[in-house]
């Protein structure tokens, strides 16, 4: 078996807000899709967190190096195209888009041996994993009418981020805190994420330490991105005075960006994005560097239904994470799976024990947000 192709089709339409500084519009392109194509006929789909300009340019430098190679070997073929674009950009655009590459290779080798991914990852550790909701925080009555309605969905896990916080006042973040905890109830997990990748984060150390002292009195599970993200420094500092775990990694690419920061002990759990650290193979090698370090491992994941998939997979086959991230409300997620993600009694997800991903696209749902894209056709269209 052979790669022929690789394909791209960024999804517009139905972008949800990102909580950045300069905010994101529906019609903004920040997720991307690629199609690994075989001479086979087998196809796999990946995401990349990043616009499909991006991706269709690190496509024309990735596509030669990786056509001809045996899709069915998705780590040496990630590594092949990681090592030999050293000098392109590592960690940037070539990387997110080594990310999809290989989770959709990892798909094609679970439908060609009918396994699921997770299996082949080495095992599955959990048959149902916990999402825990992510929620951009806002107004602290708009706030509680969004977790209410989240908590009566079945969620039992919550992360509220970016919005106000860390932008006005102390109080301000208390409020909001305060707020979102009543409403959830005293024993749902309830995470804090400040956003410091967010453009031009002014939050130093002493407002990290201050705040992580008000969110240990709301039993808050973690607090992410309290600080700007190369901040290693501030970041160990940070963990040895925080009385909740201090966590964070969504923007860093590749073990060896995650390799610093677990050396100088900053983190208590690592937060890659599968979608643009280095896909599915990337991530676990991630985590099991983190683990050597007595780290946990939660992965990122405002992304789409396929990073979705991609997560549940993972965590499924690593021994100790048992939640992934759920962005609530995102058409990307809810009406690209086919079959939807449904919780279970329990507030659970099943993790698909079908071959590959275990994910159908909603062909209709695909051309409404991808209008015209060419990522299954047998042969020829746009790339």
């Amino acid at each position: 078996m052979r790669i022929t192709d690789i394909r791209a089709a960024g999804l517009r339409g139905a972008t949800p807000k990102g909580g950045w500084a300069r905010e994101l519009d529906p019609d903004d392109n920040v997720h991307t899709l690629v199609a690994v194509h075989t001479d086979e006929g087998v196809v796999g789909i990946g995401s990349v967190f990043s616009s499909e300009t991006l991706v269709r340019a690190a496509l024309d430098t990735l596509r030669p190096l990786a056509v001809g190679a045996d899709p069915r070997e998705p780590d040496r073929v990630s590594q092949i195209l990681h090592e030999n674009t050293f000098w392109l950009g590592r960690g940037g655009a070539v990387t997110h888009t080594v990310s999809g590459i290989d989770i959709a290779l990892w798909d094609i080798l679970g439908q060609v041996t009918g396994l699921p991914v997770s299996t082949l990852l080495g095992g599955r550790y959990r048959e149902r994993v916990r999402p825990y909701a992510s929620v951009l925080m806002d107004d602290p009555p708009v706030l509680k009418d969004d977790l209410a309605r989240l908590v009566a969905q079945g969620f039992t896990a919550f992360k509220i981020g970016w919005g106000a916080f860390g932008r006005v006042s102390d109080a301000v973040d208390e409020e909001i805190v305060r707020a979102a905890r009543e409403t959830v109830g005293p024993d749902a997990l309830l995470a804090v994420d400040a956003g410091g990748s967010d453009a031009f984060w002014s939050r130093g150390l002493s407002w990290a330490v201050r705040t992580a002292d008000m969110l240990a009195g709301y039993d808050v599970a973690w607090f992410e991105e309290a600080l700007r993200p190369d901040d290693v420094e501030g970041f160990a500092s940070l963990r040895q005075r925080s009385r909740v775990p201090i966590s964070g990694g969504e923007v860093l690419t590749r073990r060896q960006d995650f390799h610093s920061f677990l050396t100088a002990g900053a983190f208590d759990i690592v937060q890659p994005d599968t979608t643009k650290g280095g896909g599915l193979s990337e991530s676990r090698r991630v985590a099991w560097l983190a683990a050597e370090f007595g780290v946990a491992f939660v992965p990122h994941g405002w992304n789409t239904a396929v990073g979705l998939a991609a997560d549940l997979q993972l965590a499924a086959a690593l021994p100790g994470t048992e939640l992934v991230e759920y962005k609530t409300g995102s058409a990307y997620i809810d009406e690209l799976a086919a079959d939807g993600f449904a919780l279970d009694a329990d507030g659970l997800l099943a993790v698909p024990s079908s071959p590959g991903l275990g994910l159908r696209v909603d062909p209709d749902a695909l051309e409404r947000y991808a209008p015209g894209h060419s990522l299954f056709d047998a042969a020829g269209g746009a790339r």
